[in-house]
């Protein structure tokens, strides 16, 4: 039993590493972003904090459908079926995407004015949300390369650029938001514009990659859109129900003050900066479950989701542990604000609890999604957190006076409701794939 584990850990782990290091690059970009606006001051990380949760909110869905590519080809592989033909109608749907994603964003412009921040936040916000609306081809662009190659197990040098991207995206930040010599100082435009420069980088990178190693022909095929909607709806509408979830908390209580806004910002970079090992892994598991699924390997299917379960709550008990026992030192990396220390550091030690049911939700949906059953992990993600997470929060906030602790408090219930609801229906997803063998 031990080799065995040990034999499909290493096969999950060849996969999955490479994409720790980018998953990791990739949040790390984000956590730059919030460590120089908060050297900058506490009204700029306010104003990102809102402005990001904004923008996250609509192009999650996007992201969640370019995220069904990866297993839709992997099983296709499973299946012995050509999967490179699929390069060019993979950059064709991303860039479809980005495009009416980009006037989504820009439509919620106006609507700022109306949301009833504090006032001197306001143009900041709406300035960076201008930027980061014409920043999504080029993140697009990337997601979807990094999908493609992704499937065909291709891992290392996308997430290199990931991991190269984190050190250009501080570079550009120090110098647009301090200003250096003849470039002036421009606070949260320099962020966006930092930002935009970094996501066109890494799609472009990773497109010139792609010619380099493969030779293409173009192809059309529209079944191909249609099982990539298929598939990506109920991923994109769940990515959609979590990340609105959390954004929301930050819209929402950036209306009783900035600084809550700000405290939810930096407690969300540390919970996901943890939360990429398991997202690697997930995203590891939905390869070779797919890839099992496509051949009909019961055996390796179960044996994967097993494993892939152990390595996902595994690391995030040992991250729930640092949480616990380093909140001041984690929260002061960020901040020297102490009101926005006081508020932030009681969250780690509800987020530490978090932290462990958030491991194994996600890899469980790195199964559901191997084996194409992501409608399950939509209806589960929606109960979980719109359902019981939002009204508990909003009660415990509000009407028992607990501001944003009153919120993890929900989330908290969330993920350990949501982690009933998917082990019972993964049980009788393998159950029935059995049955039917």
């Amino acid at each position: 039993m031990s080799t065995q584990f040990k034999y499909y850990a290493k096969e999950l782990l060849n996969i999955a590493f490479p994409i720790i290091m980018g998953n990791l690059g990739f949040i790390l970009i984000g956590a730059g972003d919030v460590l120089v606006a908060g050297h900058h001051s506490t009204d700029t990380l306010a104003a990102i904090s809102i402005a990001t949760a904004i923008t996250n909110c609509i192009q999650t869905f996007g992201i969640g459908l370019i995220a069904s590519v990866s297993p839709l080809l992997s099983n296709f592989r499973g299946e012995k079926k050509s999967a490179k033909k699929y390069f060019f109608p993979t950059i064709r749907f991303s860039m479809l995407l980005a495009f009416i994603v980009m006037f989504a964003v820009l439509a919620v412009i106006p609507l700022i004015d109306y949301l009833k921040f504090e006032p001197r936040l306001v143009p900041m916000i709406k300035e960076y949300v201008f930027v980061t609306a014409f920043a999504t081809f080029g993140g697009y662009l990337h997601a979807a390369l990094k999908e493609f190659l992704q499937a065909f197990e291709i891992v290392l040098f996308p997430n290199l650029v990931t991991v190269f991207s984190v050190f250009l995206n501080i570079a550009l930040n120090v110098v647009l938001v301090f200003g250096l010599g003849p470039i002036p100082s421009l606070g949260v435009l320099g962020l966006a514009v930092a930002s935009f420069i970094v996501r066109y980088f890494m799609g472009i990178a990773l497109l010139i990659y792609c010619f380099r190693v493969m030779n293409f022909n173009d192809y059309k095929d529209f079944e191909y859109y249609k099982s990539l909607i298929k598939i990506g709806i109920p991923i994109s509408c769940a990515i959609m129900v979590e990340f609105v979830a959390f954004n929301s908390i930050a819209i929402i209580m950036g209306r009783v003050s900035g600084v809550y806004a700000a405290a939810q910002n930096l407690v969300c970079t540390l919970t996901t900066i943890s939360f990429m090992v398991p997202l690697a892994i997930s995203n590891a598991i939905a390869v070779k479950v797919g890839f099992a699924n496509g051949a009909n390997n019961i055996k390796d299917l179960k044996k994967y989701s097993f494993v892939g379960i152990v390595m996902s709550v595994g690391f995030m008990m040992c991250s729930a542990f640092i949480f616990a026992t380093l909140p001041d030192f984690l929260v002061r990396l960020f901040t020297q604000d102490n009101l926005l220390i006081g508020i932030s550091i009681p969250i780690l030690y509800i987020m530490a609890v978090f932290q462990i049911f958030d491991g194994l939700q996600v890899a469980m949906s790195g199964i559901f999604k191997g084996i194409k059953r992501t409608g399950i992990v939509l209806l589960s993600n929606f109960v979980a957190y719109w359902l019981i997470s939002i009204p508990l929060g909003c009660t415990l906030a509000f009407k028992y006076h607990l501001n944003l602790r009153g919120f993890w408090f929900g989330l908290m219930t969330a993920a350990v409701i949501l982690c009933v609801m998917m082990s019972v229906m993964l049980l009788k997803s393998i159950k029935k794939m059995e049955t039917v063998k």
